[in-house]
């Protein structure tokens, strides 16, 4: 089913303005002033303007790529890929003070964005499971590291910012895990009747 050409253009124009927004001088440097409004705003808004991108996709082109993501696992695979990396203290230091990596950050996670709806809706229960199985362990560990740490891991941030990001992060797997068992709860029971 094709996407009516207006709502296309709107979801890239609003695509093409949050990441605008997001970059502009104002609010990029106060996003990236603290660890935890750098991974848990910063990253996800990244994503989201990635979603309404690719979501405008002309409809070849997404049907193209869809061939490429079959069940959703190369998606799946290279957003989990994508947000493994990011996670690492020392490539939040270099995004704050080399352009490269800033744009290689905010490519990532546009590209992450912008194939996980896609690929979470072709993904089964099963598929789905993989991932989260891999991402929220990821992450809870990434999230103690930062809570048990003595020192601080990123230059660029204090030692409390980083106990608060470990804090945001748990709170986020907790979140995800308990939406998804939400959802599989609600798909079972739509099968069932």
């Amino acid at each position: 089913m094709t996407q009516p050409r207006k709502a296309t253009h709107f979801q890239f124009a609003m695509g093409i303005a949050l990441l605008a927004l997001l970059m502009a001088p104002p609010l990029r440097p106060a996003l990236e002033s603290s660890m935890s409004l750098h991974m848990l705003v910063q990253y996800p808004a990244v994503m989201l303007a990635g979603a309404l991108l690719g979501a405008s996709l002309p409809s070849k082109l997404a049907t193209r790529l869809s061939e490429w993501n079959v069940l959703g696992i190369a998606g799946l695979g290279a957003c989990a890929l994508f947000l493994a990396v990011l996670m690492i203290p020392r490539v939040l230091d270099l995004a704050l003070v080399d352009l490269r990596v800033e744009g290689a950050k905010v490519a990532a996670l546009l590209f992450a964005g912008a194939v996980l709806r896609p690929s979470w809706r072709a993904a089964g229960l099963v598929v789905q499971a993989f991932f989260l199985g891999s991402v929220v362990p990821m992450t809870v560990v990434i999230a103690t590291l930062y809570q048990d740490s003595p020192i601080r891991l990123c230059n660029a941030y204090r030692i409390d910012d980083q106990e608060q990001l470990a804090s945001g992060l748990l709170w986020l797997c907790g979140v995800l895990v308990v939406g998804w068992f939400v959802h599989v709860a609600r798909r079972l029971r739509i099968l069932a009747s």
